[in-house]
């Protein structure tokens, strides 16, 4: 069936081709709706003409950020975001030739592909566990002990993109945060 995060037939053909599309997405999703953040390597792969990574890394700086503020932008922080992707690229570039799917592929345990997920740029340890389950409900990667590395979201339900399969449960995650935001901002207040 393909991906179906970004929104955009053409966006989510893009993360189904491009395995560096998705961990970009990832990466994006952070203060920008999922669905926009899901829609970079499509926009990157449009202007750029390329999602190699070797070839983002290299890239000229300002002529790299001027292409992902285009509007469009890549991100409500086009700036730092395109610098961002640079660093990405250039990890997957230099420790893993280029190929981002030997991030996940060769990861022998759960606890081995969140230890790798975190050493990339932007991703914490909760947008590690949401990636790790990413991968296990959506690629079907899952080493051994996948479930306790992601915690709570390799549990079936709503809670984060990894959930996302259709327009539906879009909606679902978008509502599951959101409760979740208000219980958060009531006990605090």
């Amino acid at each position: 069936m393909g991906f179906q995060i970004a929104g955009l037939p053409d966006a989510d053909r893009v993360l189904d081709e491009y395995p560096f599309a998705v961990v970009l997405g990832m990466m994006l999703d952070q203060q920008y709706g999922m669905e926009h953040a899901f829609r970079g390597g499509w926009k990157v792969l449009s202007r750029f003409g390329t999602l190699d990574p070797a070839a983002i890394a290299a890239a000229e700086p300002e002529a790299f950020k001027e292409l992902c503020s285009q509007p469009p932008a890549i991100h409500r922080f086009p700036g730092s975001m395109a610098a961002r992707l640079q660093e990405l690229a250039a990890l997957v570039e230099s420790r893993y030739d280029g190929d981002v799917t030997r991030l996940w592929t060769e990861a022998t345990t759960g606890k081995e592909l969140l230890k790798r997920v975190q050493e990339l740029p932007g991703f914490g340890k909760q947008k590690a566990q949401i990636f790790v389950a990413l991968l296990a409900k959506q690629l079907g990667v899952r080493p051994e002990g996948w479930e306790a590395v992601a915690g709570d979201y390799a549990l079936d339900g709503y809670r984060s993109v990894a959930d996302v399969v259709d327009a539906d449960s879009l909606t679902k995650v978008r509502e599951f945060k959101q409760a979740k935001k208000a219980a958060a901002k009531a006990s605090a207040g």
